[in-house]
């Protein structure tokens, strides 16, 4: 059944690569803020919450988990570029609205 699964969702993977012509890095990248945005707006959280970023890390775990299942071991090399092409913006988001100093509206909100 893994097997299965991670044979299924790698073809998934290899077709979106295909239709879209985008290499492995920039599909991560992608991924990684369209993950951010869709729990951004499906739990209504702020990009400046830890809820949408820990969205992107669980995808990505799953998406390795799923790599690893496929290619029978781990590939180091392979599995560090993408887990830094998929986290590196919604990090620096994430970092960039905690930075930012609270506003008047803000500051009344919370």
């Amino acid at each position: 059944m893994q097997v299965q699964i991670s044979t299924a969702y790698h073809s998934w993977i290899d077709w979106i690569g295909k239709v879209t012509g985008m290499s492995d890095s920039v599909l991560h990248v992608h991924a990684g803020l369209i993950i951010l945005l869709i729990a951004r707006i499906a739990t209504r959280k702020s990009l400046g919450s830890i809820v949408p970023l820990s969205f992107v890390f669980a995808a990505e775990a799953f998406n390795e988990i799923m790599d690893r299942l496929y290619f029978g071991s781990w590939r180091p090399a392979d599995t560090l570029s993408d887990i830094l092409h998929t986290i590196f913006w919604p990090v620096v988001l994430f970092v960039a609205l905690k930075l930012q100093p609270p506003t008047k509206s803000r500051a009344l909100s919370a």
